[in-house]
């Protein structure tokens, strides 16, 4: 018998939210379908990546370029950045396990918190290193029991700004004053897949940080606002030290050819960016009242989801608003047995789900 390595027993897969076809084909269901469990922009994807697919898939027979050239020149002068100091990733996903295999072993540690993205800690588990998990306070990173729990030997921390699944966010006031004390051998490594929605005067610069530091990975997506998950991209800004160690162990060809032409297509369609955000705005709103009106305790979101805390296991609502053709997303794997995750969709989309909801409960 084949016999894996100890570390994999430590490893929960990640689960995603079900797919559309999944849901119609276990349940039988004929109708429409509303998938509100992986934070998808519900707009679809950026209509110039859409024509600029379409025009390259002629040439899907061709190996992509290696390293994502123009995609990086494009993106770096929209930054404001040298193309040495991006990273591009099939996802940006992708770049987790990749960073703790260049920076961790089984005699060192990362830090995150309990309720933050699961793949914070899959990617720790297969770098074989201690994982070091710090409980929220007020459904957000406690910044301070992270930077007390950092050891000798610790040398990653995780910091999801937004948090998945929550929706809360740290503060400049409190970023700043990490960075102040964070020791310089441990790299931050700070997730902002949903930064595009947020536009609160509180929210950290993370650039200014970048500019500032030399042990910080930022990293970003194509996945939300600009709608384009099924393609796979996604980004990390860092010094060239630190994209140098990474780009050492990617694959070949591990960004495809349409991925990259979407992008570099997708960078200038602000106008899909700016609609995008109005429809969840707008939403955010209308389902904020929804739910005070249901008497369900949310919390208030800086992203393109909603926690919802129903008093009571989140499964059977979950599995009841399937039969009803909304998929949504438990959450008890982050330590949330009785909310959900629901992505905020188009007003058509809200009002069937809050009907649905109504229906349930």
């Amino acid at each position: 018998m084949i016999r894996a390595r100890g570390f994999l027993k430590k490893i929960q897969p990640y689960q995603p939210g079900k797919p559309i076809e999944e849901v119609a084909r276990q349940l039988n269901l004929k109708g429409e379908i509303i998938k509100l469990a992986s934070n998808e922009n519900p707009l679809g994807a950026s209509p110039l990546a859409l024509q600029a697919i379409g025009k390259a898939a002629k040439e899907a027979y061709l190996y992509p370029d290696d390293n994502c050239f123009y995609f990086r020149k494009k993106l770096a002068a929209k930054l404001g950045l040298d193309p040495e100091n991006i990273f591009v990733g099939n996802g940006s996903v992708e770049i987790l396990p990749l960073a703790t295999l260049a920076y961790l072993d089984p005699e060192l540690s990362a830090v995150c918190s309990e309720s933050a993205f699961i793949w914070f800690k899959i990617a720790v588990r297969i770098a074989a290193g201690e994982l070091i998990e710090i409980p929220m306070k007020n459904y957000t990173h406690d910044l301070k029991g992270m930077l007390e729990a950092i050891k000798k030997n610790t040398r990653l921390v995780y910091i999801a700004n937004p948090n998945n699944p929550t929706g809360t966010i740290v503060t400049r006031e409190g970023v700043e004053e990490f960075f102040r004390k964070v020791p310089d051998h441990v790299l931050v490594i700070m997730d902002e897949a949903y930064y595009e929605y947020i536009d609160d005067p509180r929210y950290p610069d993370s650039f200014k940080i970048f500019k500032d530091r030399k042990n910080f990975l930022i990293l970003r997506t194509f996945s939300k606002i600009y709608g384009l998950a099924g393609v796979r991209l996604g980004y990390g800004i860092a010094h060239k030290e630190i994209i140098g160690d990474l780009s050492k162990l990617r694959i070949s060809f591990n960004v495809n050819r349409l991925s990259q032409i979407a992008g570099t297509a997708a960078l200038d369609d602000d106008q899909h960016v700016r609609r995008g955000k109005d429809v969840n705005d707008a939403g955010k709103e209308f389902l904020y009242e929804a739910y005070r009106k249901l008497g369900l305790f949310y919390l208030p979101t800086y992203t393109n989801f909603i926690y919802v805390d129903f008093a009571r296991d989140s499964q059977a609502i979950f599995e009841a608003l399937q039969r009803k053709g909304i998929i949504t997303r438990p959450i008890k794997e982050y330590g949330f047995p009785h909310a959900l995750r629901i992505t905020i969709g188009t007003d058509e989309q809200n009002h069937k789900l809050i009907r649905a909801l109504k229906s349930v409960l």
